[in-house]
């Protein structure tokens, strides 16, 4: 068969222009071509095994001096949970014939609700406070006031000394759990952010296994000094620390920011980040920074819902009614394995841990699941808790299986605290927009205090009425509707920008993904050297 495949001869010219001139050219082109492609691809191959090793790696590379403002900055919460966590070891001794101080049972209450009373009259100090002296001062401000109520404490001669104290404590309390959110979610690399503003939570069940089990053991004097030496350390490591970046952008102090910045970003160019930060905060400052826009914005109606349920859930979900409770709860169960005293340290330990572990995860992980699993499980434990009491309540033998009401909480412990017990706090700090950010951080403070009066009534009423099975499962329905609300409701915010969840929020779904776009493709160019 004859060969019809044409053969053009590299010396045929072409409308002047010989062949082999042009086939060099082309032949060159593509060569050039393919060198670039190559380059590309080789770049590619080693981002991604960079980006591999990054994961296994960790999170924290780059980010130690996030790390240390952080954990300086939260040194307190530890004194706070002791603050809190002391007066379920220290009223038996107020209240028995040994006491140095004579106590009667309604003073012994009043311990109780001092600082809950505090810390709800504190909230417009601490509106004014956030804004007009910053976030670093507030929390300064508030290791302060609680150095001088474990003083006080140490050295009370009347029950009126240690009601002012707790009254101030609860203050103190307010002002540093609004502030110190708000400052750590500020300063933090958004790949480390939900593990920094976990720190707080662990640094208060760490004050709460100091307390358990130091203070039913040693003279009363003790718990109080501990309190006064961490907090010297507290105020003397963050007295050193750069206020926000976005503070100091929100109040124009544009070189501080940029000093502020070079200290948590070292060796980093964040000359974009600035920029980010400048306009994220100009245009939330759009907004005018009334109370009312925390309903009429629709992005902070979002967030403003986000936070009530969450914050209320927490106690729906009985954390304060345990903690409280925990003894009785115990007795009405004939769990007879473990003292009261033991158990309590036993808790507070699994609450430690669960939550370390929580805080670890909740930037792989992100916080919906956490959550979704955190209210599973106590729903479920809270559940097992009911259905205990209402056998023995109706006559049924239970002794063999007397172990389930420990069991129960020390479940519960670990599963509330893996989500419950970190996540809220975390997403509010995260979700209002800068303008309203300090009214919207005190109201979840405040409504914490108010939802926890209110769990604990509903205990009292529905256990009194109807039987101590009955709150129990009244809490176990709400850990469950819970579970729906943060499946259906509540945004994913790992990994993003304090920005980008204000349009997320915002629904400005396309505005977000053209951000995610650019920045993909600036990285894309940085790496491959374009």
């Amino acid at each position: 068969m004859e060969d019809k495949t044409v053969h053009l001869a590299p010396s045929c010219p072409i409308g002047g222009i010989r062949w082999n001139t042009l086939w060099s050219k082309m032949r060159n082109s593509c060569t050039n071509d393919l060198g670039v492609l190559q380059s590309i691809s080789t770049r590619l191959v080693t981002m991604q095994s960079s980006s591999d090793r990054s994961d296994h790696s960790g999170l924290f590379s780059g980010t130690l001096t996030q790390l240390l403002a952080a954990v300086s900055g939260t040194l307190f919460a530890i004194s706070d949970g002791m603050s809190y966590g002391w007066t379920a070891p220290i009223i038996p001794y107020l209240i028995s014939e040994s006491s140095h101080i004579k106590t009667t049972k309604q003073e012994a209450e009043w311990l109780e609700t001092l600082i809950m009373v505090g810390s709800f009259f504190s909230l417009p100090l601490t509106i004014y406070l956030v804004d007009k002296i910053g976030r670093r001062r507030s929390m300064l401000a508030a290791a302060v006031i609680s150095l001088l109520c474990w003083i006080i404490i140490a050295l009370a001669g009347r029950m009126l000394y240690i009601f002012i104290a707790r009254f101030l404590f609860g203050t103190a309390s307010n002002m540093a759990f609004v502030a110190a959110p708000m400052y750590v979610a500020e300063i933090a690399d958004h790949k480390i952010r939900g593990f920094l503003s976990s720190i707080i939570y662990l640094m208060m069940l760490v004050g709460f296994v100091i307390v358990y089990s130091v203070a039913p053991f040693s003279p009363f004097y003790t718990v109080p000094v501990i309190g006064v030496v961490i907090l010297l350390i507290d105020f003397s490591t963050f007295y050193y620390m750069p206020e926000t970046p976005y503070y100091l952008v929100y109040k124009n102090q544009i070189k501080e920011a940029k000093q502020s910045l070079q200290f948590l970003r070292p060796g980093k160019d964040i000359d974009d980040e600035l920029n980010d930060i400048i306009q994220a905060v100009a245009r939330q400052k759009t907004e005018q920074g009334r109370l009312s826009d925390l309903l009429t914005v629709k992005s902070n109606r979002k967030a403003t819902i986000i936070m009530l349920v969450l914050n209320g859930g927490q106690h729906m979900c009985a954390i304060s009614v345990v903690l409280m409770n925990l003894h009785l709860i115990l007795k009405e169960g004939d769990s007879i394995y473990m003292p009261p005293e033991y158990v309590a340290i036993v808790f507070s330990v699994v609450m430690l841990v669960s939550s370390q572990l929580a805080s670890l995860q909740v930037d792989r992980f992100g916080r919906k699941i956490l959550l979704v699993v955190s209210t599973l499980v106590s729903g479920f434990c809270l559940l097992v808790l009911a259905i205990y009491f209402s056998l023995k309540d109706s006559g049924y033998d239970v002794r063999l299986v007397s172990w389930i009401p420990m069991a129960a909480v020390m479940i519960y412990a670990a599963g509330f605290k893996v989500g419950l017990g970190i996540v809220p706090i975390v997403i509010t700090a995260e979700i209002f927009s800068a303008r309203v950010k300090a009214a919207g951080m005190t109201i979840a403070d405040a409504w914490y205090v108010v939802g926890s009066i209110i769990s604990l009534q509903i205990y009292q009423w529905l256990s009194n009425a109807y039987g101590l099975e009955a709150p129990f499962y009244l809490f176990a329905v709400c850990s469950f509707l819970i579970t729906l609300f943060t499946i259906f409701c509540i945004p994913e915010t790992k990994g993003k920008t304090l920005e980008e969840i204000q349009m997320m929020l915002k629904g400005e779904s396309d505005e977000l993904a053209a951000i995610r776009s650019r920045q993909k493709y600036s990285t894309f160019v940085n790496e491959i050297g374009c």
